[in-house]
């Protein structure tokens, strides 16, 4: 068996603890923000490290099966439909109980089969053959097929938002031809040494063809999806809860192990200090959380085992760079001057965490010491905004882009969540100077839409991290901006995506990261991003949570416990 991936994007650091002290291991998705600010929908989200096991049993201790998992997300989803919901970390977290990847990632951060048995590239990395695991089957007692695959894989491709992630990367035709009914090849557009760490989450998620079928024709059946898993659907209640019980036909059984949980009950719950009264109040098993201010408060409780990875992905402000006043370079970098980002560590981070001027953290090989992230200096803020508006008071269409020689802006973030709020009160007070704002809270759902389709002019915003730091191109590349954009900032370089092609398939390792170094500056000098600190998810659980970190692959592989605030359920069993 031959494994595709990298070592760490970080270097890991585990710190030993108690029940009652920190943990940190790698897997993040909020930049160190205390907002549970958005995650953009990805297929490439990966973890870093699981580190040591602290919610495993004591040795002496042997899992017992049964019981309910009740689990506190930050926020719901739209739909639990692969091919055409916007998963960011809590749908994601849903979906890996039910669905199965093709790919997923071990603990050293290599891409290893799970659905999948086999790949294998050629020679110039332009062709991809797969091979499936035989014997699975979906919930519905469907086959799991190359035809299954293929099925979806064309389902996503069009799909209008998910399938800005695909259709740019793949030919029109035969993307995905099949070789027998378990055998398949890609044919990427683009070479790439990499190309298996794209399957390790949402593309990589296959559902039943024959509940696409029927989905087709009853797009509610998005509520009740069905996959491979070793959970399947039984119920959901939309911004109250969801559930799923243990699939008893589970195809993992006897080559992974066995399932415990009679079942796990998801609870979206905004509000990050909610999720905590919950889960002291004996109403949650288990909560993912980026309230960093909550984080002492955990680690004092002795009933609460909490794990804190800070080496995910990066929380920043994020700009529409395609829309006035923000086209216009000035006025972006006037904002990143006119943000005390010290002040809001200070603030809003208790200690906990690392600011963030780019989007790997010191300890990284890909970590460009030259580059600092703009802020503190609202006198500098001052001096360009006066410059931009004494020559642009009105946009083409007449609009108003300065009132008192100030810049018009509006600023949205995702709620609703009182610590939120505050964060937006907070910039409010660094950019009252030189900008006029005004507020906007958006559901994550509409918080993720609006971004796409670039109504917007600055959002608190989280991403990056992927394990394979080419997988974060969707998020960079000119060809990812259209009505609808993955490029949430619009920003085009085609220096850039030169840069990424060769990041993908580079001569050497040592080649490969000099050129994301670059590619780090390129995005300091673009002003798109204000980087403002390192994601710290905290996984929260109760002494009766065990076995989240027992996970293994079809091939003995040791998995990770959590992935960027994502978590996974199939080893996990409860105490008495």
């Amino acid at each position: 068996m031959k494994i595709y991936g990298q070592s760490s994007r970080r270097t890991r650091r585990i710190l030993g603890v108690t029940l009652v002290s920190l943990l940190s291991f790698a897997a993040a998705c909020g930049g160190g923000s205390s907002s549970d600010e958005t995650s953009a929908p990805t297929e490439t989200e990966a973890p870093t490290d699981s580190g040591a096991p602290a919610t495993d049993a004591p040795a002496e201790e042997t899992p017992v099966a049964g019981g309910t998992l009740r689990v506190g997300l930050e926020a719901d989803v739209d739909g639990l439909n692969p091919t055409a919901s916007a998963l960011a970390v809590a749908g994601l977290t849903m979906a890996s109980a039910v669905f199965d990847p093709l790919f997923t990632f071990d603990v050293d951060g290599n891409a290893v089969p799970y659905l999948a048995e086999s790949i294998e590239p050629s020679a110039d990395f332009m062709v991809w053959t797969m091979t499936l695991r035989a014997g699975v089957v979906f919930h519905d007692g469907t086959p799991l097929t190359t035809d299954a695959v293929i099925k979806q894989f064309e389902i996503t491709r069009n799909d209008p938002l998910v399938g800005l992630a695909v259709k740019p990367y793949y030919p029109e035709t035969d993307a995905v031809v099949k070789i027998d009914d378990l055998t398949m090849e890609f044919h990427p557009l683009d070479a790439s040494q990499y190309f298996p760490t794209a399957l390790t989450a949402q593309l990589g998620y296959i559902a039943s063809p024959t509940w696409l079928d029927a989905l087709a024709a009853d797009p509610t059946l998005e509520q009740a999806p069905v996959g491979t898993g070793p959970f399947q659907f039984d119920s959901r209640t939309e911004d109250s809860v969801t559930r799923f019980v243990r699939n008893d036909n589970w195809w993992g059984t006897d080559i992974i192990g066995p399932t415990y949980l009679d079942a796990i009950e998801f609870f979206p719950v905004p509000d990050p200090d909610t999720r905590t009264e919950m889960i002291q109040n004996g109403e949650l098993d288990l909560l993912h959380t980026t309230d960093t201010n909550q984080f002492q408060t955990y680690r004092d409780d002795p009933k609460l085992t909490t794990s804190i990875d800070e080496n995910g992905e990066e929380y920043f402000l994020m700009i529409n760079t395609a829309k006035a006043p923000f086209d216009d370079i000035r006025v972006r970098q006037a904002l990143a001057l006119a943000t005390d980002r010290q002040g809001y560590y200070d603030l809003f981070n208790a200690g906990e965490g690392i600011m963030a001027d780019q989007m790997f953290t010191p300890d990284s090989q890909y970590f460009n010491p030259d580059v600092k992230q703009d802020g503190n200096d609202p006198a500098a803020a001052a001096a360009l905004v006066a410059e931009y508006c004494g020559e642009n008071p009105v946009d083409a269409d007449g609009k108003a882009q300065c009132t008192d020689g100030k810049v018009n802006m509006e600023y949205q973030w995702s709620g609703p969540s009182v610590i939120a709020t505050r964060i937006a009160d907070f910039y409010n007070e660094n950019w009252k100077a030189s900008f006029n704002v005004t507020f906007d809270e958006q559901n994550q759902q509409m918080h993720i839409q609006e971004a796409a389709l670039g109504v917007y002019n600055v959002v608190g915003w989280r991403q990056f991290g992927a394990e394979n730091p080419g997988d974060d191109r969707v998020w960079l590349e000119c060809r990812n901006i259209g009505g609808i954009s993955l490029n949430w900032p619009r920003y085009c370089d085609e220096a850039r995506d030169a840069l990424i092609k060769e990041i993908a398939n580079p001569a050497s390792p040592d080649e490969r990261v000099g050129l994301i170094q670059e590619l780090v500056q390129n995005l300091h000098d673009s002003y798109a991003y204000i980087f403002m600190t390192h994601s710290s998810w905290a996984i929260v659980n109760t002494d009766k949570v065990q076995g989240n970190c027992d996970r293994k692959s079809p091939d003995g592989n040791a998995l990770v416990c959590s992935t960027n605030g994502r978590m996974y359920f199939q080893s996990t069993w409860l105490s008495s």
